[in-house]
């Protein structure tokens, strides 16, 4: 009656707690918005499921059904170790949930003479159990001890390493306590076998069970007589072999009450076995309880998120439905860390040691932002370097076992903290490259309003410099450093290349206004010896440094390097006067 109402309360709370979810995935958005109601996200969703169920691609679902999820191939490709240690737990919890949780639901409609102390269920449950704490073994090993280079073990991964191991050891301890326990043994002889138990046979039972069953009983003794024993075994035959298969079937359990054989009797009389049951039944109710507010979520997420990968169109994926697929793969991140491992940028962590350098850790931070919709200012630039830093490879979303776009993540988040940021001088950084190159679906106004409010605090300096002269730049102990040569511009002939070819210019729709001169008018002004000119050009400061126009240029005109020094040169000379 107990474990019911708990098991109840519990599955109650986790639908609560999954229905909750669901809704922060339609209803917020981690990054760049567009407005939309939840009512028109939730209905984009449910057409994208219709027509993913009534098309071809049901295929593909079917297909990662088997291959992503249940055999777990994308864990297999990046970690052999890990694919071991996840097909262990996967396995042996999900055939301890059917056989031995939800026996009554299915392994007895199954099996109509199924009882849980019978072979193979009574061997098959301690299997199980023994998968899952291999594959716990192999988790704390890998996380604990092992460390691979950028791992982060975060409190949720305690937590769910914890609860999982609660659940099993209590298990196996009650298991292994009700074989050593005299009342235990008591009630199944009266119940079932309907003897007395001051009978002489129930003795000869009793004898024959302390033996073979690592039953711990006071009144009986070693060494025990032949013709007891028996006789016990007659009776055992008789009464108990139908429906109890040797306890050394139950090899974990059997090993647990060998172990507590000492102190089986005093257990006994404290009611050992009731306390472990509410214990084994309090794990179980806590994991169940907070699977949506752990990280043991990613037991449901983790699936969607690989099963939607497998059939969804980048291409044709309605913006709606890609805010509402982020959301979920926050959820689907198992922090595993693979991404760390490949990431190109990770150098860039170990010289600076910025934890949001690292995609696993750039997610936990998101899923902060999520929950309270702000971040404090430490929080937010430090958040900010890491997503600049990113080189957008695509290396951690090639690898990432949980099927994560983290790429598309990556540029979603930001294009919001760039809409919240008041003059980010990031239009000075390789960062506005990758900008450059994907835009996303960015409106031309919101694209623009973080350059222009980073262009005004750069104009701010600029404004204060005085003419430019281009030669060579001494650093602090005087050791002098040759640029690359920039006398080039006088070979241009107005081609007009570097400017057609300039992903810069092709992002403006009117690129004489907003730049004030392109690159091959910033050339001609060089020419002319019109240095002013050309350094108050706003190219210079939306130069991607991309190479493209001096890789293209037919008269060998090093572009690009002239830019990067009018940039340079105007910086340094500004430090020089102390302003």
């Amino acid at each position: 009656m107990i474990f019911d109402i708990l098991f109840y309360s519990a599955l109650f709370i986790c639908t609560i707690g999954t229905f909750y979810k669901v809704v922060v995935w339609i209803k917020k958005s981690v990054g760049y918005e567009n407005h939309l109601l939840p009512s028109h996200r939730f209905s984009s969703l449910i057409k994208g499921l219709i027509s993913t169920i009534f098309s071809l691609r049901f295929i593909h679902l079917i297909q990662s059904l088997f291959i992503d999820v249940l055999f777990q191939k994308r864990i297999l490709k990046t970690s052999t170790l890990r694919w071991g240690m996840h097909l262990l737990i996967f396995i042996g919890f999900i055939g301890l949930v059917f056989m031995h949780a939800f026996d009554a639901v299915f392994t007895e409609k199954l099996f109509p003479y199924y009882y849980s102390t019978v072979n193979p269920f009574f061997f098959l449950r301690n299997l199980f159990g023994l998968m899952v704490l291999t594959g716990i073994g192999i988790a704390i090993y890998r996380r604990y001890y092992l460390k691979p280079a950028r791992i982060k073990n975060a409190p949720s991964d305690l937590f769910a390493i914890l609860i999982i191991l609660a659940i099993i050891v209590s298990g196996i301890l009650l298991e292994g306590l009700k074989m050593a326990s005299v009342s235990e043994f008591t009630v199944m002889v009266e119940d079932y076998a309907g003897l007395d138990y001051e009978d002489e046979d129930t003795l000869a039972l009793e004898t024959y069970w302390v033996k073979e069953y690592a039953l711990v009983s006071s009144r009986v003794k070693a060494p025990f007589g032949n013709q007891v024993l028996a006789l016990g075994l007659e009776v055992h035959e008789t009464n108990c072999m139908d429906c109890h298969s040797p306890n050394k079937s139950a090899f974990l359990g059997y090993a647990a009450a060998k172990l507590m054989s000492p102190f089986a009797i005093l257990l006994d009389k404290i009611n050992g076995v009731p306390i472990l049951y509410y214990v084994h039944i309090l794990a179980c109710f806590l994991g169940l309880a907070l699977v949506p507010f752990s990280k043991m979520f990613h037991m449901i997420s983790t699936p969607i998120s690989l099963l939607t990968n497998a059939v969804q169109n980048k291409d044709k994926l309605f913006n709606e439905n890609m805010m509402t697929k982020q959301l979920m793969e926050l959820d689907a991140c198992t922090h595993c860390s693979t991404c760390n491992l490949n990431c190109s940028a990770g150098m860039m962590y170990e010289s600076i040691k910025n934890d949001y350098i690292l995609p696993s850790e750039k997610i936990q931070m998101l899923k902060k932002v999520v929950s309270k919709d702000q971040l404090n200012e430490k929080e937010f630039k430090t958040l900010f370097q890491g997503l600049y830093i990113c080189t957008n490879c695509d290396r951690c979303t090639v690898v990432c076992p949980s099927g994560i776009d983290l790429k598309s993540l990556w540029l979603s988040v930001r294009e919001k903290l760039l809409a919240q940021s008041p003059d980010m001088p990031f239009i000075l950084s390789a960062f506005s490259f990758v900008r450059g190159l994907n835009p996303m679906n960015v409106k031309t106004r919101d694209y623009k309003a973080p350059i222009n409010k980073a262009f005004k605090t750069t104009t701010s300096v600029i404004n204060k410099t005085e003419p430019l002269t281009i030669g060579i730049r001494e650093n602090e102990t005087n050791f002098t450093i040759d640029l690359p040569p920039v006398n080039t511009f006088s070979h241009c002939f107005g081609c007009q290349n570097c400017s057609t070819i300039c992903p810069v210019v092709a992002s403006f729709e009117a690129p004489e206004e907003d730049l004030i001169m392109m690159p091959h008018q910033i050339m001609y002004s060089l020419g002319l010896g019109l240095v002013d000119m050309a350094k108050d050009s706003a190219m210079i400061w939306n130069c991607l440094s991309c190479y493209q126009c001096q890789e293209n240029c037919p008269q060998n005109v090093t572009v690009c390097d002239i830019l990067f020094q009018l940039k340079n040169k105007t910086f340094q000379n500004f430090q020089d006067k102390g302003q």
